[in-house]
């Protein structure tokens, strides 16, 4: 039998990135072949990558990648914080947003069959990960946007917020700084125009309930000033346009920035890691119970 050394176990591993004893035994069941060896762990990984496959996923990072008028997210989820935060993980969202530009891939599952570096495919690169870091982790989402328009992408400090700017005219600071903006302020519309009027009516009718008997049997015209004044706040509120810009000294509204710089939004995209998912739970004697089964 071939002697298994130190050196061809830290070969393996730095090529798998499976840890030392799973190694050594793949080294030693394979007579100290490392290719087979490597493809016995991928092997492994898959089957560990199935048996995770049911586990919650709704941490994670949102990766940004850009060229041009071309830019891409994409949201990548993990079971804890603790993985989100590793550098490996990290460096995985990195390349899978990479590959996501490079492909030109359309969505995830097309994402999935993408050219991952040298290293395969996104997918066989997210079971590797999965043995890696010994959590499910999954790319549940992909946005992007490709076009003669100025994009402008942010993703904030933590990896949880990622935020798209397709912006027509003006500048790439410009289109950078709102994508900083509307992950900071969360404006659920574009312009006043895309505030349905059904979300004004309701709003208006919930401003009249709040009014004072006194203000409400004031004549009519006055009334109605009254009410407009506060339905313009709202929709100032939850729209980019109305909303006062945060890089903006002067305090002047997005729109007027926006104007001033002869350019247009054309539309945007916030994604937040995790929204949408219902997180499950544990106690820690539930969670250490569950590790013992993988």
């Amino acid at each position: 039998m071939a002697e298994i050394t130190a050196s061809l176990v830290k070969e393996l591993r730095e090529r798998t990135g499976a840890g030392m004893m799973e190694c050594k035994k793949a080294l030693s069941e394979t007579n100290g072949d490392i290719d087979a060896a490597a493809e016995a762990l991928r092997k492994s990984g898959a089957a560990k990558a199935d048996k995770k496959a049911d586990r919650v996923t709704a941490e994670g990072r949102v990766g940004v990648a850009s060229e041009g008028g071309k830019a891409v997210l994409v949201e990548v989820n993990s079971e804890t914080d603790f993985v989100a935060n590793d550098v490996n993980f990290k460096t995985f969202v990195d390349t899978v947003a990479k590959a996501a530009l490079a492909s030109g891939a359309a969505d995830v599952e097309a994402l999935k069959a993408a050219a991952f570096g040298t290293e395969g495919t996104v997918e066989e690169a997210r079971t590797a990960a999965i043995q890696k870091l010994g959590e499910n982790i999954q790319i549940r989402r992909l946005v992007k946007v490709e076009g003669s328009n100025t994009v402008g992408t942010y993703v904030h400090s933590n990896g949880k917020i990622g935020v798209l700017v397709d912006l027509a005219g003006g500048s790439i600071e410009l289109a950078n700084g709102l994508a900083m903006h509307i992950a900071a302020m969360n404006p659920p519309y574009n312009k006043a125009a895309d505030v349905p009027a059904e979300f004004v009516a309701k709003e208006k009718e919930i401003e009249l309930a709040k009014m004072s008997e006194k203000d409400k049997s004031k004549p009519a015209e006055i009334l109605e000033k009254i009410m407009a004044g506060k339905t313009a706040k709202i929709v100032n509120d939850v729209t980019l346009y109305g909303q006062s810009y945060v890089l903006d000294t002067d305090g002047r509204a997005v729109e007027a920035v926006v104007k001033a710089a002869g350019a247009d939004v054309v539309g945007f995209t916030r994604l937040v890691v995790g929204e949408g998912i219902e997180k499950v739970q544990e106690d820690y004697l539930a969670e250490v119970a569950k590790a013992m089964q993988v």
